[in-house]
């Protein structure tokens, strides 16, 4: 089993180099137009893009999405390279599954990352499916303590689940067991999809658990469907292909959500790959988006390659607030009179 964990997580990283294919590159967000101001009124060094998550002060509203751990000298040196970057930056991170931590004592090196992010957000994350196959609040808090984490992410992804070879896809009563641990972790929980998107069902199960903080992580960027259909052992088995674009596209999940934003705080993640991204997910009401895929490979070179993306994406958000006279980030939130029109 260490074996394999361990190789599946390099498998996955892998196959981002076999097969373009994996980022969908929809585009959802071009449907969005916004109305440019040709007067903004405001001095484009004085924009605030700062906001607060969990008690601590963003510089902008971006959090580095899941994307890996394991007992692998590459997952460590990408969980470190993202982490310098997030303090550097100020901006949030969450890691990839822990569950490999808990099969290999030696993975939890590739988690031990506040020593080099001490200041900012960092988020713990485990497979909810997990308290179905004999996890409980031992594990999650164990996640948590050794990322020394601000809140743990508990990730929902049975469409990645259904279509990998040795997928957990045991769902059935998740949501009461959810409920039940929320209560004993020293930390807040959020509710994460991997790409499928959440729905307002979802979301409504979440309430009634006691979360309020969920990613919506829809789809049009990376497909997990499609990762592993890389990994499937018969070769005419076209399962991770069939499903590839299943889910519900990011603007569209956050639009289905808008009536639980008195009572939610919601990340929008999956096919955000620019600051203009960005800034639509907070019109249609996102308090913060995940990046992964456009910082995977400069990871994989230094953490200054990741600071480097991390800065565009930054000019990139503020300039887009300039172009709409908006000073801060409370300005964009939930503003649909900068929507120009919807293709």
């Amino acid at each position: 089993m260490i074996d394999s964990t361990n190789d599946r997580k390099i498998e996955h990283i892998r196959a981002f180099d076999r097969d373009p294919a994996i980022e969908r590159d929809a585009r959802y967000f071009d449907r969005i137009h916004l109305l440019h101001r040709a007067l903004p009124e405001i001095d484009l060094s004085e924009i605030d893009s700062s906001v607060q998550l969990f008690g601590k002060t963003l510089s902008f509203p971006l959090l580095i999405s899941s994307m890996t751990g394991g007992n692998h000298d590459l997952v460590r040196k990408i969980n470190t390279n993202l982490a310098l970057a997030a303090e550097h930056c100020q901006v949030a991170m969450a890691v990839g599954s822990q569950r490999v931590m808990f099969v290999d004592e030696q993975a939890r090196s590739s988690f031990e990352l506040r020593k080099y992010a001490p200041s900012t957000v960092l988020i713990a994350n485990i497979g909810a499916v997990q308290l179905n196959y004999a996890f409980t609040q031992k594990e999650c808090q164990a996640a948590i303590d050794v990322l020394q984490a601000d809140a743990l992410y508990l990730h929902l992804n049975p469409l990645q689940e259904a279509v990998q070879p040795e997928g957990d896809t045991n769902f059935k009563g998740l949501a009461a067991k959810i409920a039940d641990l929320c209560p004993k972790l020293s930390v807040p929980v959020m509710l994460k999809e991997v790409g499928a998107g959440l729905s307002p069902a979802d979301v409504q199960l979440g309430l009634q658990a006691g979360i309020c903080y969920f990613d919506v992580a829809g789809s049009g960027g990376t497909s997990w469907s499609r990762i592993e259909h890389q990994r499937r052992v018969n070769a005419g088995d076209n399962l991770g292909l069939a499903f590839q674009d299943w889910g519900i596209p990011t603007p569209l999940a956050l639009k289905l959500l808008d009536a639980y934003q008195s009572q939610a705080t919601f990340v929008a993640s999956g096919g955000v790959r620019d600051g203009i991204d960005m800034v639509k997910s907070v019109i249609l009401g996102a308090s913060f988006c995940g990046v992964a895929a456009p910082l995977l490979q400069p990871a994989m070179e230094s953490a200054e390659a990741v600071i480097e993306v991390i800065e565009r994406l930054r000019r990139e958000f503020v300039t887009a607030m300039f172009l709409l006279g908006m000073p801060d980030v409370a300005s964009l939130f939930r503003n649909e009179s900068l929507i120009l029109e919807e293709r």
